[in-house]
Order: C-alpha cells, then structure tokens, then sequence
C-alpha cells in the first residue's frame, strides 16, 4: 500500500538558497530565533531520536537553530495540538508520524484535526515492524501461526506497547485481515510485554525491528514476518505479511510537518532540506543502525501517504470499534 519507487528523489537536491534568501529578506527567518521542533513523545523513545538527529542534521542547512522540545501525553495529541495552534511562521515545527496523523485521530475524540490543522513538509523514516513469537508455540511460519490460532480461538494472547500503540495495531490490523480472534494484553511499554512473551504467557507480539532484534539474533524468539512488503536486508529469511496476505503493509513513520497556513517558501527550504539530508549515503546508515529506513517523498506524496496511513486506521476503527478514550 504504501511502498512506491522512491530512489529518483535520493538524487543530489540543491538547497534553494534563493528560497532561503527570500525568507530573511520578508523577515520570516532571523539568525537570532531558534526553530522548535516539537516531539510530541517522551524522550527517549523512536520520535525522540529522529527528531533530534533531524534537528542536528537541519540546523546548517536552514542557517537556524534546530531545537527540539518534548511535549507529550495522549497519544501525541498535545504535541501535535500545540504545532496546530501555533503561528504559521515556521518556528514551530512537527514531528509528525503514525501515531499523531493515522492512529489517534482516528481513536481518541480530539477538539482538533491533524489532517486538515498541520501542514505536511516532508516524511523522514520508517520504523518497521516484526511478527515474533514464543520459541515454544509450533509455528515457523506466518501460515502455522494463522492455522493455529484459528484452530485455538480466543485461547492465544499477544501483548503490546498499551491500547493504541504502533505494536498494538500492527497486530490488530493482522488479525482484522486474517480474520483472527486473539486476545490483546496491553502493557506500559513493549519491553515489559517481552519477557512474558520470552516465558509463554503471551504466544505473539509485534515490536519495532530495532527492539526485536537482538531477542530474535539472540534466539529468545522467533520470527514469523515482517510489515513491509519487502524483506528486510537484516533478516533476509523472514518473509513480508504480504506475502501471505496482499495488501498488508504497516511502517511507523516519522516526518516533519507544521501548522496549518504554512507559507510555501517556508515548506520548499525545510522539503529540500530534508531531501538533501536523505540524499546522504552515511545519513541513511545512521538511520539504517536504529532500525529506520529513509522515506525520500514530495511534499504531495508525503500528504497522500498520511491520507492512505489515516483511512487504514479508520477502516479498522469502523469494523472492530477500537476506542482509546
């Protein structure tokens, strides 16, 4: 669903300095304003980090400081509303993502809309997923997993990072497709889900494939899939969902966006700095050793992209009533 060929976009991209230029002269950047770029999760975690190597990495291009602020709770909605609420200037900024744009909007009541209250610039990374399950349960493929828990229904459980995280619906969405009936145990983070999942308790879970990884190299559990359509070059033996079932994709991605009434030169200097930055074969190495992949996009795609995440969501939210409020 959502992969498409991207690699034209790696190519070289000239930061439009004239854009730049324009913006000092209109007096819409000054050098003695630092930019915000609000994550609107806790530090630490996935949008913590990519926001703070995007501001590290952002900072030389635009000519202003990129300065990254925590503000978080319900579901990013906080963050996400702040951006929303802001001057359209270009000093406050969004990391946007899965969860601020797809997930909660679609499960929780917000007194605003990210889709139509953010302007989209450009999308970064993606963080993709992994089917993994106790080293006990009889399955070593995505097809015995499906077989099993038909078999079993209602008996098996898998945990994830709480009610509407990425962990939750990735699997959430699996088993609406599938047409599976498993049972959800939320915890408070996807770590603590782990060693549940390492003992028996729970049969399966998804997690990001930067926190599985060393579990499964590790042979505490097994894996079964992988989100993306395509394989991933770190576990090249483990098949995509969508090998069993097409049209399954899920990536927890990450962009930057802004307030509603962004100027156009504002969102050209920022999406050609960004392409700019993708463009770097060391850059996408850095990604590559957390676990993200580069999501080179026009701002257009990039829009279309969070439209199709959004629908997704709401198309599970219809058919199994999920609620996060």
């Amino acid at each position: 669903m959502f992969r498409r060929s991207l690699l034209p976009l790696f190519a070289a991209t000239a930061l439009p300095l004239s854009a730049r230029a324009q913006l000092r002269t209109e007096g819409a950047w000054t050098p003695d304003r630092s930019i915000r770029l609000v994550a609107p999760f806790a530090a630490g975690g996935a949008a913590d980090i990519i926001s703070r190597i995007a501001a590290e990495e952002l900072s030389p291009l635009l000519g202003q400081q990129v300065v990254v602020e925590n503000r978080t709770g319900a579901g990013g909605a906080i963050g996400t509303e702040f951006v929303a609420r802001a001057r359209p200037d270009g000093f406050t900024l969004l990391t946007a993502s899965q969860a601020t744009h797809g997930i909660t909007p679609v499960l929780t009541r917000l007194n605003f809309d990210p889709g139509t209250d953010t302007t989209p610039i450009a999308n970064f990374a993606g963080v993709p997923a992994v089917l993994i399950v106790n080293n006990d349960l009889p399955v070593r493929t995505l097809p015995e997993f499906l077989a099993l828990v038909r078999a079993r229904p209602g008996q098996l459980a898998y945990g994830s990072a709480g009610i509407g995280s990425s962990t939750h619906m990735t699997l959430a969405l699996l088993a609406h497709k599938a047409g599976l009936d498993l049972t959800h145990v939320p915890y408070r983070g996807s770590a603590l889900a782990m060693p549940d999942l390492i003992s028996g308790r729970l049969a399966a879970m998804t997690d990001t494939i930067s926190s599985a990884l060393p579990f499964i190299r590790d042979g505490r559990v097994r894996a079964i899939a992988v989100s993306t359509t395509a394989r991933l070059a770190v576990l090249p033996d483990v098949p995509s969902v969508s090998e069993t079932l097409p049209g399954y994709e899920v990536l927890n991605w990450y962009g930057i966006s802004g307030p509603a009434g962004l100027p156009a030169p504002i969102v050209t200097t920022i999406h050609a700095a960004v392409q700019t930055i993708l463009a770097r074969p060391a850059f996408r190495q850095r990604l590559a050793s957390g676990g993200m992949e580069a999501l080179p996009m026009s701002t257009a795609d990039y829009a279309a992209y969070i439209a199709r995440d959004r629908a997704q969501w709401a198309e599970l939210q219809r058919a199994t009533g999920l609620r996060a409020d």
